[in-house]
């Protein structure tokens, strides 16, 4: 009877087993099939080029980060967040400030205002845009960046990558050179459309300026400061007064140290407003005709006379300077100008340290 009891269990048991293995080589074979399946690679492959990393989707998010970039360079040039990046910041933020020397460059309209008042508001902002695009490419190629528009005026600085500081004081008077030209052919394009032509004043100067970063949390702009910047606006400022296109300071003039390559002559010794100290300045001729160049450059030793006595107080003996040189060269308007200040400086009770400067 025990016997009889105990005999089904291994059948069981062994039913058990087998049914065991067969359940685990089907589930074995089944994911062989799938491993080897030519329809999951394909699956794959869509689901990739469906998703966020395709190359498509990219490829477009690369194009906006560029179109961003461009954009921004338009507001804060590149070569201002370069100079933050050689001193060792790699972020622009509110607050930072970095001092370096660089040659500035002013250059605006001679009689804007007036011109102005002829225009309606569109056509005032289509011929400041037409202006615009023909002043920039001049700085550009003589590795300049434009720093500010303001008004009709242009600020532009000048600090040649890897150069020194000639590099970088004659790119400003190349730069200088280069506008007038530019602004020839753009007056013969004025002239064919009826329209009359235009004239620039510029000023050049070279000395330390501090870039930085001004304005409030949500509100931030880069900007130049220094009075080496208040230097060249002055001088701007001057090219009318002068009857001269480029003026420059000496400073500019010496650190560039090509005398051959930028012909010039010395204007005055001035006092600029904000300013205690004298300042030489220079007025660059290099773009003139040959014929005027000699003129000019015929009389500049009569003209460093007068100056001389002009220093000394001796009026009869600086006036006779200056009418030597307005003989010389009778369309010449500088010493018709030094005649006058001569003649009113005479007029006045000078201090006793007089330098023999002019205010202006």
């Amino acid at each position: 009877m025990f016997e009889s009891i105990m005999h089904p269990l291994p059948l069981v048991l062994l039913a058990i087993c087998a049914l065991f293995i067969g359940i685990i080589c089907i589930l074995i074979l089944k994911l062989r099939a799938q491993t080897q399946s030519p329809v999951i690679p394909k699956l794959r492959v869509k689901l990739d080029v469906q998703s966020d990393l395709s190359p498509d989707r990219f490829e477009q998010k690369a194009d906006e980060a560029l179109r961003l970039r461009h954009t921004f360079q338009k507001f804060v040039p590149k070569q201002f967040v370069d100079h933050f990046a050689k001193h060792g910041s790699s972020v622009l933020e509110l607050g930072h400030a970095v001092e370096d020397d660089v040659a500035i460059l002013f250059c605006d309209i001679r009689g804007f205002t007036g011109l102005s008042e002829q225009m309606s508001p569109q056509e005032l902002m289509r011929f400041l845009n037409s202006y615009f695009l023909r002043m920039n490419d001049p700085i550009h190629l003589n590795r300049g960046f434009i720093d500010k528009f303001i008004g009709d005026a242009i600020m532009a600085l000048f600090d040649h990558p890897g150069g020194n500081n000639e590099d970088k004081a004659s790119d400003a008077i190349c730069a200088a050179l280069d506008l007038r030209y530019a602004l020839n052919i753009y007056n013969q394009h004025r002239q064919n459309s009826g329209y009359a032509s235009i004239d620039i004043g510029v000023g050049i100067h070279f000395g330390p300026v501090v870039l930085g970063t001004v304005g409030s949390d949500d509100r931030m702009d880069t900007t130049v400061i220094g009075d080496s910047v208040n230097i060249a606006y002055r001088l701007e400022a001057l090219a009318p007064i002068y009857h001269s296109d480029i003026v420059v300071s000496a400073q500019a003039l010496q650190q560039a140290a090509q005398p051959q390559r930028f012909t010039s002559r010395l204007l005055d010794w001035i006092k600029v407003k904000g300013r205690s100290t004298a300042i030489e300045v220079h007025e660059v001729i290099a773009h003139l005709p040959q014929d005027i160049q000699q003129k000019r450059l015929a009389n500049t030793g009569l003209i460093k006379q007068g100056l001389g006595h002009r220093f000394k107080q001796s009026w009869p003996q600086a006036i006779d300077c200056f009418e030597q040189a307005a003989v010389l060269n009778p369309d010449d308007y500088l010493p018709r100008l030094h005649i006058k200040q001569c003649q009113h400086l005479a007029t006045l009770t000078l201090p006793h340290d007089w330098d023999g400067t002019v205010q202006l």
